[in-house]
């Protein structure tokens, strides 16, 4: 029989990689938004998960084999990221019918779990790495715990089995996406070549120098149905990367390589893109008329605020993923080849030129 799958933030960089692996496996799948974007194979559900009575409504006939929460709301402080993001995670799985059936559901989070949220973000006493799975939650609030929280208990209450995915930063395409460091990269780099101006590396030293990994989209898509068809991957967390680890320092010159641009070495100040990119809106909007691009608004494209986060951390980050080896997932991406074939889509879809 066909499985029907539920993906929460289906026009997202993770939801639309989930959502089309889902197609291709043959899954009927049902994509849930606030605003849905038309996507081939996806069925809409309109609904915001901050209104609990609305969710309720627009689930009501849904009976999902499988769950895969990929969205959050940011919002301006940790305590209303809690608050929002753990209520939307409660509302969405109120809303479900009880399983009449085997279900799973899965909840995609990130290494903030380990690192800490933005408003202390890679302070204080950090777990070492290679991060672990069994690393105990750092002692702040998180709202990260939060969702994890809502999951274990809706879980506990409902019969189904759970998941939690937490990827490095992700690699994929999604306009208008909150944290979007592939995108961010290739539009800083596309404006780079349009002014002649070198490509300089925003970052810190450690992460200029240290090891780090990532985490391709598609290759999270298979790990969240992995995990939703794999007995032995129920009720458990992992880490999820792409496999590789790099140095930006090596990174940095393969991606100004595939744009033609000067790599500019890191001379150990760190020159943030959100100070870099600030006045580049205009230079965007006349590159995307000269070009006829798809997107003229480098505020849909461009996310610097997170892209500086990633790449400004005093520490380097590595995570481990023993724990899914050992239970049979095999996937792996060279982290180079996941942000080339972005960006031959974003050139394909008329995002850069």
């Amino acid at each position: 029989m066909t499985k029907t799958a539920l993906v929460v933030g289906a026009s997202g960089i993770v939801g639309s990689a989930t959502a089309t692996l889902l197609n291709a496996q043959g899954w009927t799948v049902h994509g849930l938004a606030r605003r849905p974007v038309a996507q081939d194979g996806v069925l809409p559900v309109v609904a915001d998960l901050s209104d609990a009575e609305g969710t309720r409504t627009a689930l009501a006939d849904l009976r999902p084999d499988a769950v895969f929460v990929t969205t959050w709301a940011r919002q301006d402080s940790e305590a209303e990221n809690i608050r929002v993001n753990g209520a939307m995670v409660r509302n969405l799985l109120d809303a479900l019918p009880a399983p009449d059936r085997p279900r799973h559901v899965a909840l995609v989070t990130g290494l903030k779990h380990y690192l800490g949220p933005f408003e202390a973000y890679g302070q204080g006493t950090l777990p070492q790495t290679p991060f672990r799975e069994e690393q105990p939650r750092l002692d702040i609030a998180n709202f990260y715990y939060a969702q994890e929280d809502e999951l274990f208990a809706a879980a506990a209450r409902d019969g189904f089995t759970w998941s939690v995915h937490r990827p490095h930063t992700v690699i994929g395409k999604a306009v208008g996406n909150a944290m979007n460091m592939g995108t961010t990269l290739a539009v800083y780099a596309t404006l780079c070549r349009d002014a002649g101006r070198p490509f300089v590396f925003p970052g810190s030293a450690a992460q200029w120098q240290g090891l780090t990994d990532m985490t391709d989209a598609g290759l999270l898509a298979e790990h969240l149905l992995w995990t939703a068809q794999t007995d032995a991957a129920h009720d458990q967390a992992f880490n999820v990367v792409n496999g590789d680890v790099f140095r930006w320092q090596w990174m940095w010159e393969r991606i100004a390589d595939w744009f033609g641009v000067e790599a500019a070495p890191f001379n150990g100040t760190v020159r943030p893109l959100a100070a870099q990119m600030a006045d580049d809106a205009p230079r965007w909007a006349a590159i995307a008329a000269r070009h006829g691009l798809a997107e003229a608004d480098l505020h849909r494209l461009a996310s610097p605020w997170h892209t500086d986060a990633d790449l400004g951390r005093p520490i380097e980050v590595v995570a481990d993923m023993s724990k899914s080896r050992r239970l049979g997932f095999t996937g792996y991406r060279a982290t180079d080849d996941a942000f080339f074939a972005l960006f031959e889509r974003l050139r394909a879809d008329r995002i850069i030129p």
